[in-house]
């Protein structure tokens, strides 16, 4: 049997069919001419496209930068804050505690939750900062007051200060009322000329305010009068007009804590708030882009940037790190890539990126998990990526996405491999697409994309190459589906304005939805759990053989594939075809 390469169908074919290679504009069981847009010798590997293939993805990317210069929303704040029942009696037990020892200390709710509460949120995260002590001895205060009470205490944990990575509070945290707390104490800073590590001093509520990162993070609820404190007497007005401001100049606050600039996209990101024009000077600033490859560390990098990508607005934060000239800084790579880094990859990034987050808002994607939506677009950012590596100090070739995960971010290393996996995937995903909607009889080429397999038609063999795959990437098929319709080239000829940009999604819609029926039909989801039918032993018994190795795994091979292709075929069955194969190639032999 002969099988032609799907992604090379010409007219010559036995069967008439040609895959237009522009998802947008989608015909993919038309016949047309082969198209012109890209161009591949057989004996050189495969097509390459020219640049003009990306048009769709930079307009809308253009798109997206237009919408964050659009002027501040109006927001509705409201006047008071509304305490949860939970929350009133956690404030009333920590004044207890206060009353029990007689102490003065003013405790204030510091932060998101003052933020969030305002604008009509619910938040779990209760930050109180302490005026006259550190948050370990109030904590201490508290186990006191409840074993006075007869009550149960909580262990204390402390995260130390560290002034190396810029974390320069001592951090005391404990459960109370089934809520984790953190307690800090109001601090000051003093810097001098030959030094970028503070002094640190108990401050005053005014001198605490202002060091912190934003203006909207800068208020205070105070538990002792039941009020909020906005002193920098700016944080309220910023947080009605939709602004993002530091409270003290933006370059000053940037260097003494260069992780503010990534906290500052991420609010205005989150809120759809707009950045104040000298904070986005100051963060495209090159020492404070040096500052954040040198000054912070990479974990807390990796957290703001899982942050906002599993946040509301992923395109718009990442587009922001990009049109501040800080991608580099964010997703260092090694310096020695193969093939080297194309001209204006961040913003290929980040279309990408934009492309598979629409995509994700107008497939059904109910099917995929959080998680999976998370990595699906991580995958799409660094799709630029998916075929360079560099050479690690032995000598081995290392994907680069990797060292982006596990270098420049410290994230997870299974994120890492899903990711990595997922790209391997969109590439098979790619030529077989054409195969799994198209309806009738085809051929397909033996080759990079199709290896071989034992000898079925070519529907089973279709069966088979999917299945195999599937079980690949497991439950991230369809995240690797969406990601290979991003690598479908585009001629920038086809589009005009907006409008046939949204027509030509929907016919990415139209294509991954027919391959997901595709594939539920022929019966595939969950494929990756099937168990064998002929186990390893049985293998060895069959064969005569006292121990496995490359002939047992051999046949554990085809008998998968014998299964795939006979989804409803019996462990009998299975037996009768291994034992007449292998029958067949003693003659041969």
């Amino acid at each position: 049997m002969k099988f032609l390469n799907p992604r090379y169908f010409t007219s010559s074919s036995k069967t008439p069919f040609s895959l237009s290679l522009n998802p947008f504009k989608f015909s993919p069981l038309s016949v047309s001419a082969p198209p012109t847009f890209g161009s591949r010798n057989p004996k050189r590997g495969p097509l390459r496209f020219r640049r003009y293939c990306y048009s769709f993805c930079f307009s809308r990317s253009a798109s997206v930068r237009a919408a964050m210069h659009t002027s501040p929303p109006s927001i509705l704040v409201k006047d008071r804050i509304d305490l949860t029942e939970k929350e009133t009696e956690i404030f009333d037990r920590l004044l207890q505690v206060l009353r029990h020892f007689t102490l003065q200390t003013q405790l204030r709710v510091a932060g998101g939750w003052v933020r969030d509460k305002l604008l009509g949120k619910e938040c779990c995260d209760i930050d109180i900062a302490l005026d006259d002590m550190l948050g370990r001895e109030f904590c201490e205060k508290v186990n006191e007051y409840l074993s006075s009470t007869g009550e149960e205490t909580h262990g204390i944990g402390v995260i130390q200060c560290n002034p190396d990575q810029s974390k320069h509070l001592e951090t005391a945290r404990m459960r109370l009322l089934d809520v984790w707390i953190d307690f800090v104490n109001l601090r000051a800073e003093d810097y001098s000329e030959n030094s970028r590590i503070p002094t640190m001093r108990f401050g005053t509520p005014e001198e605490d305010a202002f060091r912190r990162d934003l203006t909207i993070n800068s208020l205070f609820y105070n538990i002792n009068t039941s009020s909020v404190e906005d002193f920098t007497e700016r944080g309220i007005a910023d947080l009605k007009s939709g602004k993002i401001v530091t409270p003290l100049p933006p370059k000053q606050t940037f260097l003494d804590d260069p992780l503010r600039v990534l906290r500052a996209i991420r609010f205005g990101a989150r809120f759809g708030f707009v950045l104040d024009e000298e904070l986005k000077t100051a963060a495209a600033d090159n020492d404070v882009k040096a500052a954040i490859a040198d000054k912070i560390s990479r974990e807390r990098i990796g957290h703001e940037i899982d942050l906002m990508v599993s946040g509301n607005e992923p395109v718009k934060a990442i587009t922001y790190i990009s049109e501040l000239q800080l991608f580099w800084a964010v997703f260092s790579v090694p310096s020695d890539i193969e093939p080297s880094t194309p001209e204006e990859c961040d913003r290929l990034c980040v279309a990408y990126m934009d492309s598979a987050s629409r995509l994700l808002q107008l497939v059904e994607s109910s099917s995929l998990t959080d998680d999976q939506k998370r990595l699906c677009l991580y995958a799409a950012l660094l799709l630029p990526f998916r075929n360079s590596v560099y050479k690690d100090k032995k000598g081995k070739k290392i994907p680069v996405v990797s060292y982006i995960f596990r270098n420049s971010l410290k994230l997870k290393a299974s994120d890492s491999d899903n990711v990595i996996n997922m790209h391997n995937a969109a590439e098979k995903l790619l030529s077989l697409t054409p195969l799994i909607i198209k309806d009738g009889t085809f051929e397909i080429v033996e080759g990079d994309e199709h290896k071989e397999t034992i000898d079925v038609p070519a529907a089973s063999k279709l069966r088979i190459l999917t299945g195999l795959l599937l079980r690949e990437i497991k439950e991230f098929w369809r995240a690797a589906l969406m990601v290979s319709l991003l690598l479908y080239p585009k001629d920038i000829v086809s589009i005009k304005n907006s409008s046939s940009e949204e027509t030509e999604l929907n016919g990415l819609k139209e294509l991954f939805n027919r391959v997901e029926n595709a594939i539920l039909e022929m019966g595939l989801d969950k494929v990756w759990d099937l168990k064998p039918l002929v186990n390893g032993r049985e293998i060895m018994s069959m064969l005569h053989l006292k121990s496995g190795g490359p002939i047992v795994k051999e046949w554990q091979q085809k008998l998968l594939e014998w299964q795939l292709a006979n989804p409803s075929g019996s462990a009998e069955e299975c037996v009768d075809w291994m034992n007449q194969t292998q029958s067949k190639r003693a003659r041969t032999e």
